[in-house]
């Protein structure tokens, strides 16, 4: 079971609270640099929570509040800020609510979806100016696209508002030139303490064989997964069918996965998400722990330091709770996937320093090869170094992030720094589940979840591949094996349609997965009951390379079935590639302009899903062309959506 929500105590002048809703971490970690930065401007108490661990109910009673929002899909919030969100825009709120809170917004968006730039972070703080709260300085704006990512916009963005916090409230952030100017020697303490047990002194009780236990016993164990932890699995799927639909020479791998219980019945509904926990490579997490001098063999618990109380109903009670530190780290810790944050190469530029110092001080070289060992130590210490300045912020991100260097590779590449175990499980990205649509429907398969994933690799550069770590792993089960996918199921952004609302769907690419399993729905429903025709509208590139479910497609818009014309509805796909000109979904919508707007005048619901490039626009431009045509106006779609009649899911 989830652990409740955390808050800090309550309020008072001397206190500064960061609140951040993050899609992919990022927003995440520039919240974990303002609360660094704070602290070590001397601000009395500094609490970093996301938005979805705070009761937006307490927001009056605080005095300076810093938030760090991210843009999601289609200028929606981060999930963690929807609950948040809602509450700000109760009606009965007004200007007086907020009149005693000083609050600073940075958004975190990306300048190449230009309609949708940091609108969630924009939107935050004009309501929050019309609760009455007053800003203490203007918006920052973190760009994607930048040469150096966010961090461009977000360093001069928290120098302004630390100057102006010391100025109006000299107490709250008493020490400027620490942040100005850090000493890097001087580290402090981690925020986790690691105690060690010998597999001598653990007791047999300990030992966890089941699967679902030991994943939510480690998820609870760690920093930055207790309070946002579903708890164990709801379910352990056995994959029984991994079939390839593209084309075997196709440059894009997009798979039909079929996961079953084969003992009961799985719970969910169309238009939910299956959340899936990846196993990382055996061999990687080899790798790190011997990399990083670990015991994999050894028993650990872990809790926060400082008095911070574990949250109620974590299984971290001590010895009898401990767990063994290989698993800890294949369940908890991405060291081969995720990118490490600019911290971590503080951190690593910290413990290169003390340990070259140590050394060259301790040590006398008189050999050429000794000379040589301290040189590459020297040089590894000042790259450290420059990554951690302002002045290497564009060198860092090119290495880091563009590259796709991962926790794992950095350790590599620096081979003779050594971190604590306590900072690498602070600072190695989380172990993050990934949300795939479902694409079968509960009524034809009532023990089985159906997904349609493309196997996600890319070139990072000419000569770094890299692969998504969860699609590669679902990709690589033999379903003649008995391997368990942990899943979880969440409500998705696609409400399911009543039976008897027609429906207009747009899903191109993989973006069909939620609609496969709206047809198949209705065609079980139809099977006992009348039911209201479709319009699927599907794209890809080529006919003959990736039509996905070419043949269910097919299947049911043939005779009387759900998607046939003689039924009113129709299946219409657009391949952009097979012929000079480009064509794509919002063409054929254009093209089947009469039967589209039939159908929205029958009272239809507008379902897209997709990427969250250009299509979802295109696809609105479309549709409220459509529309004009026959003499309507764009508030058409708006009055629709307030009818909760369109609906969108896209992802990056």
């Amino acid at each position: 079971m989830a652990p409740p929500p955390q808050h800090p105590p309550p309020a008072s002048g001397g206190r500064l609270l960061v609140l951040y809703a993050s899609q992919t971490g990022h927003a995440e970690e520039a919240a974990g640099r303002v609360g660094r930065e704070a602290e070590r401007g001397g601000c009395p108490a500094v609490h970093v929570l996301s938005m979805d661990s705070f009761n937006p109910s307490r927001l009056p009673g605080e005095r300076s509040v810093i938030f760090v929002v991210s843009t999601a899909g289609q200028g929606e919030p981060p999930d963690s800020m929807k609950g948040f969100w809602r509450y700000l825009l109760k009606k009965n709120l007004d200007a007086p609510w907020l009149q005693g809170l000083r609050y600073a917004v940075f958004g975190l968006g990306d300048s190449g979806y230009l309609q949708t730039y940091n609108v969630a972070a924009m939107k935050l703080r004009k309501r929050l100016s019309q609760l009455g709260a007053k800003s203490i300085i203007g918006i920052g704006l973190g760009d994607e696209q930048a040469s150096s990512g966010y961090e461009k916009a977000l360093g001069p963005w928290l120098l302004s508002l630390w100057k102006s916090l010391n100025r109006t409230n000299p107490s709250l952030l008493p020490r400027i030139p620490d942040i100005i100017n850090p000493n890097l020697n001087n580290l402090g303490d981690t925020k986790v303490e690691v105690i060690y047990y010998s597999s001598d002194d653990t007791p047999q009780d300990s030992t966890v064989s089941d699967s679902k236990k030991l994943i939510g016993r480690a998820r609870s164990m760690h920093p930055a997964l207790k309070f946002h932890n579903d708890g164990e699995p709801q379910c352990m799927l056995k994959m029984v069918t991994n079939e390839r639909l593209t084309k075997k020479d196709s440059e894009r791998d997009v798979r039909h996965f079929e996961l079953e219980d084969p003992s009961s019945a799985v719970r969910y509904q169309v238009g939910d998400a299956l959340e899936i926990l990846p196993s990382q490579n055996p061999s990687a997490v080899n790798a790190f722990i011997k990399r990083c001098n670990l015991d994999p063999d050894c028993y650990i618990t872990i809790r926060a330091k400082g008095g911070d109380e574990v949250s109620k109903g974590s299984p971290v009670n001590g010895l009898m709770d401990c767990i063994k530190l290989k698993t800890f780290v294949a369940l908890t810790m991405d060291v081969a996937s995720a990118s490490p944050g600019r911290y971590f190469y503080e951190i690593m530029s910290y413990f290169a320093t003390v340990q070259h110092e140590k050394e060259r001080l301790h040590c006398f070289a008189t050999t050429e090869d000794e000379k040589e060992r301290l040189q590459k130590k020297r040089l590894q210490k000042e790259r450290l170094e420059e990554f951690a300045s302002p002045e290497g912020r564009d060198i860092l991100y090119q290495y880091n992030h563009k590259e796709g260097r991962t926790v794992l590779e950095v350790l590599e590449d620096f081979p003779w720094v050594h971190m604590p175990f306590e900072w690498l499980v602070q600072l190695t990205p989380p172990l993050k589940k990934r949300a795939f649509s479902i694409s079968s429907s509960p009524l034809a398969h009532p023990n089985q979840i159906h997904l349609t994933v493309s196997v996600v690799s890319w070139l990072a550069t000419p000569f770094r591949r890299k692969h998504g770590l969860c699609s590669t792993w679902l990709a690589g089960l033999n379903p003649n094996e008995e391997t368990r996918v942990p899943c979880w199921i969440h409500r998705g952004s696609l409400p399911p349609p009543d039976s008897s609302t027609p429906l207009v769907l747009i899903g191109p690419g993989t973006g069909c997965a939620p609609f496969r399993a709206f047809v198949e729905e209705r065609a079980t429903q139809r099977a006992r009951q009348p039911t209201a025709q479709i319009l699927f509208f599907f794209g890809c590139r080529n006919e003959d390379d990736d039509f996905l479910h070419r043949d269910f497609w097919s299947h049911h818009a043939q005779d009387n079935r759900v998607l046939s014309p003689k039924e009113g509805g129709g299946f219409f796909a657009a391949f952009s590639r097979d012929q000079p000109e480009k064509v794509y979904v919002q063409h054929k919508i254009r093209e089947q302009s009469a039967r589209v707007l039939n159908m929205l005048c029958s009272g239809a619901a507008v379902y897209v899903a997709g990427s969250s490039t250009k299509m979802p626009a295109d696809v609105r431009a479309a549709l409220e062309e459509v529309v004009r045509k026959k003499g309507g106006d764009a508030g058409w779609l708006r009055k629709l959506e307030r009818a909760g009649k369109y609906n969108t899911e896209t992802w990056s």
